[in-house]
């Protein structure tokens, strides 16, 4: 395991939560680009696991490499990470202080106990990783103080009424009733996905910027995107600026009936994605706070579950030719479906804000 400590240019404010949160976005973005590493005489070295924690002051990254040697794997990840800070306009003036291989003592003795005898760790580097990922993490695992933990899981508690379309009983909660979720955990998914808002809404506004900056749609833009190059890639070509607009005016309007009463039902295709994604932000949100747990994790099983049954639709991508018998959608020239039907409503109760209802013909040009 490589431990790389980065830390915020001299005389930088710290990071607060939201920008934590942001920063762990960045190099997670960065380092999931990178398809191979390699070493002296042309020697591939493996990243098969990593662990990022952020803390006011920086970001402390601990890699999990297979190398051929302890020099070797430590030149490698500063290089690698140096790249990726480098390439990040927001992160470019970062620095690494510490960068070294650690060896877990427990893990150490055992292979050396185990060396060439039948219980000696599995070849396979991912098959190892998986059989210690429990005890690694314990091990490895870097914890906030637990006054600010505290603090988050109140926050978080705090603005779970501020979901007012739904209930406690939406993520299974049940008062009186000792199956299913215990409140602490329901209020946690709750809360989570108000606090993930403003992420969602704030990185899909850069989205937009960048795409606006550089005039090309995302299968041609080279710049960062939180969420755009997420979306199913046959598509990309049909992200256009104008797009990214009517996707973000969505999200506004689908976050902003969440926190209203008279929620009815997801509206459209694109509202499904968001919902994913505010599901996803709110994870990491969590999990940036060790308060990511499976009770957590089955109250937005129960949450998407009731979202999605209301809804009588399927994704579906399927590719040049034929039609979408469900939405009557065609496929374009191009051979992928229209884009366009994302935003076309379920049915009659279903809200679509009209700036992303209407279709885009009239206003490609001023994209």
């Amino acid at each position: 395991m490589v431990s790389v400590d980065t830390r915020l240019p001299a005389g930088a404010a710290e990071l607060d939560a939201l920008q934590r949160e942001g920063v762990i976005f960045l190099l997670r973005k960065g380092l999931d680009a990178i398809e191979a590493v390699e070493g002296p005489d042309d020697v591939e070295i493996e990243i098969f696991d990593s662990i990022l924690a952020a803390h006011p002051g920086g970001v402390l990254l601990k890699l999990f490499v297979d190398a051929p040697a302890l020099e070797v794997a430590e030149d490698a990840m500063r290089e690698v990470v140096g790249e990726v800070l480098e390439q990040s306009e927001l992160l470019s003036e970062w620095q690494i202080t510490k960068c070294e291989v650690e060896l877990h003592p427990e893990f150490a003795q055992q292979s050396l106990d185990a060396a060439d005898g039948p219980d000696a760790p599995p070849a396979d580097p991912v098959v190892r990783a998986a059989q210690h990922a429990e005890a690694r993490a314990e091990a490895t695992a870097v914890r906030l103080p637990g006054e600010e933990v505290e603090a988050m899981r109140a926050t978080v508690r705090a603005m779970a009424p501020r979901l007012t379309a739904f209930g406690l009983d939406s993520f299974g909660w049940c008062e009186g009733e000792e199956s299913g979720v215990d409140r602490e955990h329901a209020e946690l998914a709750a809360g989570a996905l108000v606090y993930a808002i403003d992420l969602l809404v704030d990185q899909l506004f850069h989205d937009v910027q960048t795409l606006s900056e550089a005039k090309k749609s995302v299968e041609e833009c080279d710049g960062l995107l939180w969420y755009l190059d997420d979306l199913p890639e046959q598509f990309a070509a049909q992200y256009t600026v104008l797009f990214a607009r009517r996707f973000l005016v969505t999200a506004v309007s689908l976050t902003a009936r969440l926190t209203r009463d008279d929620f009815v039902q997801l509206g459209c295709v694109a509202e499904q994605f968001l919902l994913n994604f505010l599901l996803r932000e709110a994870g990491v949100v969590l999990d940036g706070y060790g308060l990511l747990s499976d009770g957590v994790a089955s109250a937005w099983e129960v949450f998407a579950e009731e979202m999605l049954d209301e809804v009588e639709y399927e994704l579906r991508y399927e590719t040049a030719g034929d039609d979408d018998e469900e939405t009557g959608a065609t496929t374009s020239e191009g051979g992928s479906l229209d884009v366009d039907r994302w935003f076309t409503p379920f049915g009659e109760r279903c809200f679509i804000h009209p700036y992303a209802a209407e279709e885009a013909g009239g206003r490609e040009s001023s994209a």
